[in-house]
């Protein structure tokens, strides 16, 4: 019997039905205070650092499956940042997703329904942060776009991510908030993101028709 873990970035598949349904790698919980991330050599969830400031997490966080942010996510960056030289930071693509359901622990894999975006910047790098649903949820599950969630939420999620890395001391943000996306765009990033990997770690690129049906 092999007893051996799946690496969860390389090893799980994104899904069948992606990119409309996203197997999802959960790394962080709402409750967390101490931010984890996947090691990318072992596929063990690892101690990033701990939460130096108060905010956490509003939303369960963690990554799809092979997806990789490299040149073609940076390009849509700068096309829809309208600016240039936008880099990559060599990450899967993260994603944010809503549930009413309290989840003690990371490290779980779940289905999820992109509805949205943020277009993130941090220090001149492409960071998309996917907005989903999980699939089922008796609260989120029916939602398919962002412009059907609160704008409290949204507002919430937006300020996480503005000043999750920013001392109190500091009078700039280190990162930018660009645009919130529909999910239109938010499938887009993730064909992108899914051509990227292919292209870094299978040697050539995929036809998406094949793999990725609209």
């Amino acid at each position: 019997m092999n007893t051996s873990r799946l690496h969860p970035w390389h090893g799980v598949p994104i899904g069948t039905q992606a990119p409309n349904v996203l197997t999802t790698y959960i790394e962080i919980v709402p409750t967390d205070t101490v931010k984890y991330e996947i090691d990318k050599h072992s596929g063990i969830l690892k101690v990033d650092r701990p939460q130096l400031y108060s905010n956490v997490c509003p939303t369960l966080y963690g990554f799809v499956p092979q997806t990789y942010c490299a040149e073609r996510v940076g390009a849509l960056c700068d096309a829809r940042a309208r600016r240039s030289g936008i880099m990559c930071d060599g990450d899967p693509l993260d994603i944010c997703v809503l549930t009413e359901k309290s989840f003690s622990h990371g490290d779980i894999l779940l289905e999820s329904i992109p509805i949205g975006g943020l277009l993130m910047i941090d220090r001149d790098q492409a960071d998309d942060k996917i907005i989903a649903v999980m699939k089922g949820d008796a609260v989120y599950g029916q939602v398919r776009n962002i412009d059907e969630l609160p704008s409290t939420l949204l507002n919430r999620l937006r300020h996480y991510f503005l000043t999750y890395k920013q001392s109190p001391d500091s009078a700039h943000h280190i990162v930018e908030i660009s645009d919130v996306y529909d999910r239109d765009a938010a499938i887009e990033v993730v064909r992108k993101s899914y051509l990227d990997y292919h292209a870094h770690y299978s040697g050539a690129e995929r036809k998406m028709a094949a793999e990725l049906p609209a």
